[in-house]
Parts: C-alpha cells; structure tokens; sequence
C-alpha cells in the first residue's frame, strides 16, 4: 500500500516536472522555469550514472 502511494507520487512529481519544461519552453513564469531546469538537471544526473552503471557492466563483459 505504501510502496503504491510512493510510485504514485513519484509519478505525479515526473508528470509535472515535463509539464513545466514543456510550459517554460514556451515562455512561462520564472518559477516554472525554476523547476524545468531542477527537472533537466534530474535527468542529467540520472542518465549519468545509468551511463556510468552500463559502461562498467559492458566492459567488463566486452573488454573494451
């Protein structure tokens, strides 16, 4: 039940954070350019690591 409540959430906050981007590309107030930037920063710092994770797993099997 809580575990369902927390992805819930988490979707909700993943749901805005796109609505804000899209609204800030098109010229929004200042605060929902605040939140486009934290969402693209999320996101960054997310497909970092994911890179970083993939990198060692892959190289380890490839030997590249």
């Amino acid at each position: 039940m809580l575990t369902g409540l927390v992805l819930i959430g988490l979707l909700l906050l993943v749901v805005g954070g796109c609505v804000c981007v899209v609204w800030a590309s098109r010229g929004g107030p200042r605060w929902v350019r605040g939140v486009a930037r934290t969402t693209l920063l999320a996101g960054e710092v997310v497909r970092k690591q994911a890179r970083s994770k993939g990198s060692s797993r892959s190289g380890s099997s490839d030997g590249e």
